[in-house]
C-alpha cells in the first residue's frame, strides 16, 4: 500500500485548476522545472542555514510539490502536452529534487550523513526500478511501501518536528534504518511487479 493510491482523488480536485492553467498557456515542462528549481532552492537554503524554523518549509513544500507533480502529469496527459523531453525531465528532476530536500536532514541530530546518503541512494534506486518497467514495455511502476508520496509524508513530518521542537527526538534515529528497509522492499516490489506484467 502506498499514498500514491490516493493520487486519482487528488487529481480530481485539481482538474478545474489544471484546465485554467492550460488555457493560460502554461506547459507541463514549465511546471516540472519550476518544482525542481524550488526544491533545489529550499534544499540549498537549509544546507546553508540549517535553522530549525526554516525546516517548516519542508512540509509546506512537500504538499505543494505533490500538487505540482499532479498538475504537470495532467497537463501532459489531458491537454496534449506529452513529450519525450517531458518524460526525461519528470524522472530526472524528481530524483534531483528528492536528494536536495532530504540532504539537509543530515545536519539534524540524531540523523547522520551516512544514513541520509543511503536513503537518497535507495530512493533513487526505487525510481530507477519503477521506470525500468517502461524500458521493458510494461509501463511505469509505482508499487510501495516507500514511494515518492510516502517519502514526502515522512520528510514533511520530520521537517515539522524540527521546526516545532528545534531538533529531532532521539528515537527518530531508528527511522533511518527503517526507511532503508522499506526502500529496499519497494525496489523488490517494483521489480516483481514489472516481471509479473512481462
Amino acid at each position: 500500500m502506498s499514498i500514491y493510491k490516493l493520487k486519482s482523488s487528488f487529481q480530481t480536485l485539481l482538474r478545474p485548476l489544471v484546465g485554467r492553467l492550460a488555457a493560460m498557456g502554461l506547459t507541463a515542462n514549465q511546471v516540472t522545472l519550476v518544482a525542481a528549481i524550488v526544491s533545489v532552492g529550499i534544499g540549498g537554503l537549509l544546507l546553508a542555514r540549517p535553522e530549525p524554523a526554516l525546516f517548516a518549509l519542508v512540509p509546506v513544500w512537500m504538499f505543494l510539490r505533490m500538487a505540482f507533480n499532479a498538475v504537470d502529469g495532467m497537463l501532459a496527459r489531458e491537454h496534449g502536452q506529452k513529450s519525450a523531453l517531458g518524460g526525461y525531465l519528470n524522472e530526472i528532476t524528481d530524483v534531483v529534487s528528492d536528494a536536495a530536500l532530504y540532504a539537509p536532514f543530515a545536519l539534524i541530530a540524531p540523523f547522520s550523513l551516512p544514513w541520509l546518503t543511503a536513503i537518497i541512494f535507495l530512493a533513487t534506486l526505487t525510481e530507477f526500478a519503477g521506470v525500468l518497467g517502461i524500458a521493458h514495455g510494461n509501463g511505469r511502476n509505482y508499487e510501495g511501501p516507500m514511494g515518492k508520496s510516502d517519502r514526502a509524508l515522512l520528510f514533511g513530518a520530520l521537517g515539522a518536528l524540527v521546526a516545532v521542537f528545534g531538533t529531532l527526538p532521539a528515537w527518530t534515529w531508528h527511522i533511518q534504518p527503517m526507511a532503508c528497509v522499506l526502500l529496499a522492499w519497494t525496489v523488490v516490489n517494483r521489480v516483481r511487479a514489472g516481471l509479473a506484467a512481462a
